[in-house]
C-alpha cells in the first residue's frame, strides 16, 4: 500500500490489484482506498508495461459496482414459487446446511453425477474461479466441459502453431502493420489499442481491422474491412491468393517452416478476391488493398480475437487467418507474427486449487454451453447419465448468458432441481434459485491472475472488507466440503496459502516475492515466442493442413462435425446461413459498457448503453418499413425477442447486430437476446455460436 497525492487533496492510499474480469487485458490496477470498506477511483498501473496506465471506463468507475445499493448482503432462501423472486433471510449455517442436504439427497437418489457444480469467468482468479472443481473432483460430481467462450479460437490458433502462445503482445508497438481481427478492442481489449496506436504514432504503422460492423475499432483503423459474419476464412484465403500471385509470399520461410506451402498455393488459385467478395460482401478493391498492405509491410502483427469462437466455423476461420503470417514470414520480425492468447507460457500446477489428483475419469462430463438441453433432460446432452437435480452456481449468470434461453428457463424452473447461486447481485439466475448466497468482489478477497492477452502473472490481494455477510467462493467451497465430508488438503488452506503453494510448485517463486514485485513478466525470449527453432509440432512445421481431431487441447472431448472440417484454409459453409424464412444473420456483439452480464446493473453503464437495440442497414429497414427507434421482433425456431431498431449504415445488408448482454427484463417482453442463439456444439471441441444465427425481423 502506497500513499500518493492527487492534485491539492490530502494523500490517498493506493492499493495494488488486478482486474478480475473476463477480458484478455487483465489490467494491473492502482486502487484508491478511502477507508477499510470503501474505494474511490481505479487507475491503470503506469509502470506495468502492458497496461501502461490505461484501463476501460467501466473498471475505472468500479466503486459504483462495489458499493452498489443492490448488492446482495445476506444469505436467503426461496419462500415462494420458482420464478417468483420471493426470498427470506437465513443464517449462513442454515443456508449451507440446506445446500449440503440437497446435494446428499440428490446423490442418494441418482448417484453423485446428479450434482453439477457450474461456474465460469465472473472472476478470472485461479483460486476463486477454479476452486469449485476441487469439490467436484473429490465428490465425483458431474464434470464440466468449459465451452462457452474460447474453444474454437484456441483450437484454430493451435492448429497452426502447435502451442497457445505467440509474440510478445507489447511488440505491437514495434510493428509496421497491426491487424486487429475478430475483436472489437475498443470495447473489449483497450490495451490492444494502446500499443497499436503507439506504433502508428511512433513508426507510421497502419492499423487494419476486420469485423462484422463498423464498431469503435473499425472507426479507428486506417483500413476497416467489413465482412459478413462467419466469412473470415474466405477473406483470409483471398488475401493469401493475392500474396502468392503478387510474389509477396516468403518462400524461404515457407520451405523451412511450413508443412505444405506448394499445396496451399495451388489450392488458393481459385480463391481470388472476386470469389471472396461474393461470400464476404467485402468489395474486391478493399481485399486487394488489404493484401497490398500486408505484402508491403512484412513486420505485420496479426492480433486475432475471440470473435472467432462465436461462429460454427470459427476454428477453421481462426486457423485460416493465422496462416497469413506464415505465408509472408511475419514471424521472422520483432513486431510480426500472429497472436491470440499466451496461455501456454504459464505452466501452472493446479493440483491443490482444483483437486486434479483425485479426478475419476469414469465420471461423465457435461457441456457448459448445453445448459438448456441438459436441464431439460435431453438424453444425449446428459451423456446417458442421470438427470441433474442439484447445482451450485458461481461466477456466471446462465439464465441470461446461455444460448437457447427458453430451454434454459424451463429446465431451471423444474421443481425437482435444487439450485444454490452464490452471487453479488440478484441476477436472473439468482431469482430462480432455492438458496442465494452473497459473494465478495475482487478487492474483498485474495487471488492470483494470469494475462490472456499479455504475459504477466498478477496478484490481487484483499484491499477492503466485504459489505454485510459476503463470503468468498473459496470460503463457501470449503464450508460445503466440511458438511459433505469431502477431504483434500486444499480445503484446509487459506486463499493465500493456495496462491503460495501454486506459485512455488509452478516455478514462479513465492507469494511474498510476488507481493513485493506486484507481477511476474513471464514472456519467453524472442526465439521461443517467434518459433525461430520451429513450431511446436514434432516436425517443427507450421500446419497449413491440421489434423483437426488431434489438435492438442485441454480436453479430448470432441463435438460437432469434426470430420467435415476443411483440410486446407477455406470458407467452411457450416454456418447458419440466411434462408427464405430467416433472411437475416444476427451477431450478438460485446458492448462497450457491459462485460457479458457484468456491469449491466450499474447506473452509468446502463445510461451510456441506452436500451437493447438491433442495428439494421438503412436499405433493409426501408424495405421492411422500419424507422429508427421502432419496436421490432426478432425470431427463429428457438423463440422471439422484442427490442428497438437502430438504423445503422455500418453493417452489410442482411446482417443485424445486437450489442451487449442486457438483463432479460430490459427487453420489451422479458426475453433476452440469447433466446434466439443456438446451443448446438461447434467442431472440434465445442463452443456456442453467439454470432451465427439466422433470424426473421418483423414490426
Amino acid at each position: 500500500m502506497n500513499e500518493i497525492v492527487r492534485g491539492t487533496h490530502a494523500p490517498i492510499r493506493i492499493g495494488a490489484s488486478a482486474c478480475p474480469h473476463d477480458c484478455p487485458s487483465t489490467c494491473a490496477l492502482d486502487v484508491e482506498i478511502l477507508d477499510e470498506r470503501t474505494i474511490g477511483r481505479i487507475h491503470g498501473a503506469e509502470d506495468n508495461s502492458y497496461t501502461a496506465g490505461v484501463i476501460c471506463a467501466k473498471v475505472a468507475r468500479y466503486a459504483e459496482r462495489a458499493h452498489h445499493p443492490e448488492r446482495l448482503l445476506a444469505p436467503m432462501r426461496r419462500k415462494g414459487e420458482k420464478r417468483s423472486g420471493e426470498f427470506e433471510p437465513i443464517s449462513w449455517d442454515d443456508a449451507l446446511d440446506l445446500v449440503a442436504e440437497a446435494f446428499v439427497c440428490a446423490e442418494q437418489r441418482h448417484g453423485s453425477e446428479a450434482v453439477w457444480p457450474y461456474y465460469y469467468a465472473g472472476t478470472m482468479g485461479l483460486v476463486m474461479r477454479d476452486g469449485i472443481n476441487r469439490l467436484r473432483h473429490v465428490k465425483k460430481y458431474s464434470g464440466f466441459h468449459s465451452t462457452i467462450c474460447v474453444n474454437p479460437a484456441w483450437t484454430g490458433f493451435v492448429a497452426g502453431t502447435g502451442r497457445l502462445a505467440g509474440p510478445d503482445p507489447r511488440e505491437m508497438a514495434k510493428s509496421d502493420l497491426v491487424v486487429i481481427w475478430g475483436t472489437n478492442a475498443v470495447n473489449t481489449q483497450v490495451n490492444v489499442m494502446t500499443h497499436a496506436v503507439r506504433a502508428r504514432k511512433e513508426r507510421g504503422a497502419k492499423i487494419a481491422a476486420v469485423d462484422v460492423y463498423m464498431n469503435g475499432t473499425m472507426r479507428q483503423a486506417d483500413l476497416p474491412v467489413l465482412i459478413r459474419p462467419g466469412t473470415d476464412g474466405a477473406l483470409a484465403c483471398a488475401l493469401m491468393h493475392c500474396l502468392f500471385r503478387d510474389g509477396k509470399a516468403d518462400w524461404e520461410f515457407l520451405e523451412r517452416y511450413t508443412d505444405a506451402p506448394h499445396e496451399l498455393a495451388a489450392h488458393l488459385r481459385t480463391r481470388d478476391p472476386a470469389w471472396a467478395a461474393r461470400i464476404t460482401g467485402c468489395d474486391v478493391e478493399t481485399i486487394e488493398a488489404f493484401a497490398r498492405l500486408i505484402g508491403e509491410r512484412k513486420r505485420a502483427f496479426f492480433r486475432l480475437g475471440y470473435g472467432f469462437s462465436r461462429s460454427r466455423n470459427g476454428a477453421a476461420n481462426m486457423h485460416a487467418a493465422s496462416c497469413i503470417a506464415a505465408v509472408v514470414g511475419a514471424w521472422r520480425y520483432e513486431g510480426g507474427g500472429a497472436f491470440h492468447n499466451n496461455g501456454a507460457i504459464f505452466h501452472w500446477k493446479r493440483t491443490m486449487i482444483e483437486g486434479l489428483d483425485v479426478i475419476d475419469p469414469s465420471i461423465r462430463v457435461l457441456d457448459q454451453s448445453r445448459f438448456g438441453p441438459i436441464l431439460s433432460g435431453e438424453p444425449a446432452a446428459l451423456a446417458g447419465g442421470p438427470p441433474v437435480t442439484a447445482m451450485l452456481i458461481q461466477n456466471t449468470n446462465p439464465v441470461s448468458v446461455c444460448p437457447e434461453q427458453e430451454l434454459v428457463k424451463r429446465g431451471f424452473a423444474r421443481e425437482d432441481l435444487f439450485a444454490c447461486v452464490h452471487e453479488q447481485f440478484m441476477t436472473e439466475t439468482a431469482r430462480m434459485a432455492d438458496v442465494v448466497l452473497p459473494a465478495t468482489m475482487f478487492l474483498e478477497h485474495d487471488d492470483i491472475y494470469q494475462g490472456g492477452g499479455h504475459q504477466h502473472i498478477l496478484l490481487g490481494p484483499k484491499l477492503i472488507e466485504p459489505p454485510g455477510e459476503c463470503r468468498s467462493n473459496h470460503e463457501v467451497i470449503c464450508a460445503l466440503a466440511r458438511r459433505l465430508g469431502a477431504q483434500h488438503p486444499g480445503f484446509d488452506m487459506s486463499a493465500r496459502e493456495l496462491i503460495d503453494w501454486t506459485l512455488q510448485q509452478s516455478g514462479w517463486g513465492t507469494l511474498g516475492e510476488l507481493e513485493q514485485n506486484r507481477w511476474i513478466d513471464c514472456q519467453p525470449d524472442f526465439a521461443t515466442a517467434h518459433y525461430v527453432d520451429g513450431f511446436a509440432w514434432p516436425d517443427k512445421k507450421f500446419r497449413f493442413k491440421p489434423e483437426w481431431p488431434k489438435v492438442p487441447f485441454r480436453s479430448p472431448w470432441h463435438a460437432g462435425p469434426v470430420a467435415d472440417m476443411p483440410t486446407l484454409p477455406d470458407h467452411w459453409g457450416v454456418i447458419e446461413e440466411a434462408d427464405a424464412n430467416h433472411p437475416f444473420r444476427l451477431a450478438t456483439s460485446p458492448s462497450r459498457n457491459f462485460l457479458n452480464s457484468s456491469f449491466n446493473e450499474t447506473p452509468t453503464s446502463r445510461t451510456l448503453q441506452g436500451r437493447p437495440e438491433v442495428l439494421i442497414h438503412p436499405d433493409d429497414a426501408r424495405a421492411i418499413g422500419i424507422e429508427d427507434g421502432d419496436e421490432v421482433t426478432l425470431g427463429n425456431r428457438r423463440g422471439e425477442v422484442r427490442l428497438h431498431a437502430r438504423v445503422f449504415p455500418g453493417v452489410r445488408r442482411g446482417v443485424l447486430i445486437s450489442e451487449g448482454v442486457w438483463p432479460n427484463d430490459a427487453f420489451v417482453d422479458g426475453r433476452g437476446i440469447n433466446t434466439i442463439t443456438g446451443a448446438d456444439s461447434i467442431a472440434p471441441y465445442g463452443g456456442a455460436a453467439f454470432h451465427d444465427n439466422r433470424v426473421w425481423l418483423r414490426t
